[in-house]
């Protein structure tokens, strides 16, 4: 059964803007949570409601902060977006120090504050891609596929999956047991984006078509933001069913590559690595992704349904009339 309340930490950003408003288009209680309050809110305000949402303003990297809004909030679930998004975008220690807080103190907040479950967001940079002479056992990569992060920001979602799964692993799998599950979305795609918006790098998805390049670091990965909140709503619905263990993790990505040509082609033209890897992306062909979300569609029944052929604006000019 679906939550009737949710908190969403992270609110404001490129993601959680999607995910609070497909939560309040789902006839959710949401409240959201961020550093700042929504663009055009009083300076001095700390809580503002627009269109049906509850926005609080929160620093979740402090203990006290965080036991206090899930005190005041009382959600009966919880997802956790909060965190330095990008890898490299501050300092290492820094990253690593404010996303595992982050993630510890609002799993903790949330058992406290009698939430019955909690999702946290990781990504698929745990796998580590991008290291120097890194293969995976095989393609497409999945849950099943070792975790090795060679950065600050890998390294700190893998420790809030730990997170996520330490808390589970206290409450078992009785009935009344507090749900903790994480999800890794692959390189996000805000709706606005596909009309020509800058994406989290700052190249346009046109720009990413074009020129492979820039999308190789991330193995081709992508997945509409719409898509994720489908997923969110999904899991929270039938999390409880028995089929989910306490504390278990998800690839959450689109059906296809971003990409016009074959990943197969691709992989062994951009990607840096041993000869094998090459060998391992031949089954890459046609439109098939680098990352397989079976996984949730098995489990949860869940499946993308968004794709950049269908919803990128197309200017003819730009890309040569073709989808």
């Amino acid at each position: 059964m679906t939550p009737a309340r949710v908190l969403v930490t992270g609110g404001g950003g490129r993601l959680g803007r999607s995910v609070v408003r497909g939560f309040a288009e789902a006839g959710l209680e949401v409240v959201s949570a961020d550093t700042t309050l929504p663009e055009g809110a009083p300076a001095t305000e700390q809580l503002v409601r627009t269109k049906g949402v509850e926005h609080r303003v929160a620093d979740l990297t402090d203990r006290d902060a965080s036991y206090a809004l899930l005190e005041q909030v009382r959600p009966e679930a919880v997802v956790n977006l909060a965190a330095i998004a990008v890898p490299f975008s501050a300092p290492e220690e820094q990253i690593l120090r404010t996303n595992v807080a982050i993630a510890h103190h609002v799993c903790g907040a949330a058992v406290a504050a009698g939430a019955r479950d909690v999702v946290v967001a990781s990504s698929p940079t745990v796998l580590g891609y991008g290291a120097p002479g890194w293969l995976p056992p095989r393609f497409p990569l999945d849950e099943s596929t070792p975790a090795r992060p060679w950065h600050a920001y890998g390294l700190s979602k893998l420790v809030a999956e730990q997170v996520a799964a330490m808390y589970a692993a206290a409450q078992g799998d009785r009935r009344d047991a507090v749900r903790f599950a994480s999800f890794r979305p692959c390189y996000v795609i805000a709706p606005e984006e596909w009309a020509g918006a800058p994406t989290q790098q700052g190249h346009t998805v046109h720009e990413r078509l074009a020129d492979p390049a820039l999308s190789a670091p991330a193995l081709f990965n992508y997945v509409d933001a719409r898509d994720v909140t489908d997923f969110l709503l999904v899991l929270l619905e039938h999390g409880r069913s028995g089929k989910v263990p306490n504390g278990d993790t998800f690839f959450v990505g689109a059906a296809d590559a971003l990409a016009r040509r074959p990943l197969a082609d691709l992989i062994p033209e951009l990607v840096p690595g041993p000869e094998q890897l090459a060998e391992l992306a031949a089954p890459l062909t046609g439109t098939a992704p680098a990352f397989s979300s079976a996984k949730a569609e098995r489990l949860l029944g869940w499946r993308p349904r968004r794709t950049w052929r269908e919803e990128l604006v197309v200017d003819a000019a730009q890309v040569g009339g073709s989808r």
